[in-house]
């Protein structure tokens, strides 16, 4: 398989996230889905609209979200639009919470390791193209998160996140956290879920991913650990699997003392082996060639 093309600036500028989607030369048709974090109530790390503002009008894009399975500001859409608004989402876009009412957009997935149908927000029927901006951090449950787990968790609905958490088990959030499955099945779910996205879109995606404000926790975190390594850069392609494989080696070869920290995480979690799991369902690979843009 060719490697993948991996662009890679250190130029960390609301300007440079434009720049490093042009490089693609993707033109996504059609109406464009932008799928961002917007972070939990209390989250100090998460991306700001302000910071993806240029880019996401470049594309005249909607920004989607979904709600949570857990226990928050936006594990139900009343609350989940409040937070919106408090952290200014709608003031600069159109938002789209695409789960907000039912009945979810149900996947199938064929060759599935553990999952075979993934639940995901109706209103995505409604793009034609998804553009997915990442913010990479460390995760409390998969280790990271960046690409992968925005096609999967992010754009899961609730009920879906329920069935990827569990390994699907249950899509019930309230009986999520008694039926917690072994870790690699969890992460296998979310390398299913991935590939169910990126199938539905047919090609018409792209991927940025932000390596700034890199906790070990994630922006679902309302109570975060403070960032542990300094800034890297901002990552684009549009390879999924590539793009996620690309920053775990950032920072592996960084020598930024926070660096371990950050590591123990990823590592502890088994957070990799969604990325394995991603390329053995061939719709990526862990291959890469990583162009600097200067």
């Amino acid at each position: 398989m060719e490697k993948s093309k991996v662009y890679f600036t250190r130029e960390l500028t609301p300007e440079s996230v434009v720049n490093m989607y042009k490089v693609l030369n993707k033109n996504l048709p059609g109406k464009i889905a932008v799928k961002v974090h917007s972070g939990e109530d209390g989250n100090q790390n998460y991306l700001r609209p302000e910071f993806l503002k240029p880019m996401v009008e470049y594309v005249k894009g909607t920004i989607v979200e979904c709600n949570t399975a857990y226990e928050g500001a936006r594990n139900y859409s009343d609350k989940h639009k409040k937070l919106i608004e408090k952290h200014g989402w709608n003031k600069y876009f159109d938002v789209d919470l695409m789960d907000e009412e039912g009945p979810d957009l149900k996947l199938e997935i064929s060759d599935g390791k553990v999952i075979k149908q993934n639940f995901v927000g109706k209103n995505m029927a409604n793009y034609d193209s998804m553009l997915v901006l990442s913010h990479f951090k460390g995760h409390p449950m998969g280790g990271y998160g960046g690409a992968l787990k925005q096609l999967s968790i992010g754009c899961a609905s609730s009920a879906g996140k329920a069935y990827i958490h569990t390994a699907g088990k249950v899509t019930d959030q309230t009986k999520l956290w008694d039926n917690v499955p072994e870790q690699d099945k969890f992460l296998e779910s979310m390398a299913d879920s991935a590939k169910s996205v990126v199938e539905f879109f047919k090609g018409n995606m792209a991927f940025i991913n932000i390596m700034c404000n890199m906790s070990v926790d994630c922006d679902c975190c309302a109570d975060a650990e403070d960032p542990c390594m300094k800034d890297i850069g901002i990552l684009s392609s549009l390879d999924p699997i590539a793009i996620d494989m690309a920053c775990i080696d950032l920072v592996k070869n960084s020598n930024d003392p926070g660096r371990d920290h950050l590591l123990e995480r990823i590592n502890s979690r088994h957070g990799t082996h969604t990325i394995d799991a991603a390329a053995e369902l061939r719709f990526g690979s862990k291959e890469y060639e990583l162009i600097e843009i200067q």
